[in-house]
This record gives C-alpha cells, structure tokens and sequence, in this order.
C-alpha cells in the first residue's frame, strides 16, 4: 500500500495527536475520516483481488497440462503474495515435476505446506480468506468526540458489500488484442 504526500501528512497528524490527545480542528477531523475511508477502500479491493488471482489460479490448474507456462507463472506470483498451496496445487504439480520450474515449485510448495499444516494444528494459524475487515474509525482522541456541544458529522453513505460486486474475468479485464486491418488497396483506374 503507498501513500501520497497529502495522506503521509494526514497520518502523521493523526499519529501525533493519538500520542499527546488535543482537540482536532474539523479540517483535520474530516482528513483522518477520508484517509481512513481510503485505507478501507483499498483493503477491500485488495480481498477483491486476492480473490480474482486465486480464481484465476484454479482456473489455469483444472486446464493442465495445456496452461503450463500461465499455471506456474500465476502459481510463483501467489506464492509470493503468501498463498498456502492447496493439496491441488501438490497434485498438479507432482503431475508436472517433470520440468525444472515444476520441480522447484513443487519442492517450494511442500515445505510450505508442511508450514502451513504445522500452524494450524498448533492453533496459530491465520485464515487463507481475506483480512477481516476493520472497524470504522468513529471518534478520534481529542476530536470531535471530545467536543459534545458540537453536531456529529454524518455517517457516510454506505459502500456496496465486495461480495456483491461480481469479481470480473480475466476477459473483462484483458480483451483479447485485435490484429490491425490493413488499409485498402487502391485501384488504379487504367
């Protein structure tokens, strides 16, 4: 996640009054409500994300053999962004270990899933699905909620639940690339 100069300052603002409480102008109040806004934004499209790949992941696996080169790429890329292979993932891959990559992924994958099984029986594991998501920010130390002569600022209008947005296919997102036509020919009149 990246933060803009404008956001770096909204948070360091908000860090240093949640350190030494004072009351917040209402400039800065609707600051940190924006950025917290933006934080909950940007977890939520991270879950929606997280959910195309792994959808993506499933779909390049049950085409195997012929996706090959997509699955492992696709494959490398969760792994990286701390996907727990699936006992799928063990079997295609022991179907394919019989390239180089194939047999690395697959080496990688079973001590990752050893991790991952080790965790879960001894109570420490963390769920596969998306973050849970976060509480709203209500009230900031020493803002408005520190000022109750004051009117409460009205809750924001309510965001569409991510599981009500369909999560788009990959044709959605990358059309096919169309060839250009070439001009027409010219007929010379003779």
């Amino acid at each position: 996640m990246a933060f803009s100069a404008d956001e770096l300052r909204v948070l360091r603002r908000a860090l240093a009054i949640a350190l030494h409480p004072a009351p917040l102008p209402d400039e800065d109040v609707q600051d940190c409500l924006r950025l917290a806004g933006s934080v909950d934004e940007t977890v939520s499209e991270a879950g929606r994300l997280r959910a195309f790949l792994l959808a993506d992941l499933a779909r390049y696996r049950n085409a195997l053999p012929g996706s090959l080169s997509g699955y492992l790429e696709l494959l490398q890329d969760a792994l990286a962004a701390g996907y727990d292979p699936r006992p799928e993932d063990l079997a295609a891959l022991r179907a394919l270990r019989g390239g180089p990559v194939a047999a690395a992924l697959l080496e990688r994958c079973q001590v990752l899933a050893e991790r991952s099984v080790r965790a879960r029986l001894s109570g420490r594991a963390v769920s596969a699905a998306a973050p849970a998501p976060r509480s709203r920010l209500l009230a900031l130390p020493g803002g408005r909620a520190a000022e109750p002569d004051k009117p409460k600022v009205p809750a924001a209008p309510a965001r569409p639940a991510p599981s009500e947005r369909p999560a788009p296919k990959p044709s959605e997102v990358f059309p096919p690339r169309r060839r250009p036509v070439p001009p027409p020919q010219q007929r010379a009149a003779g």
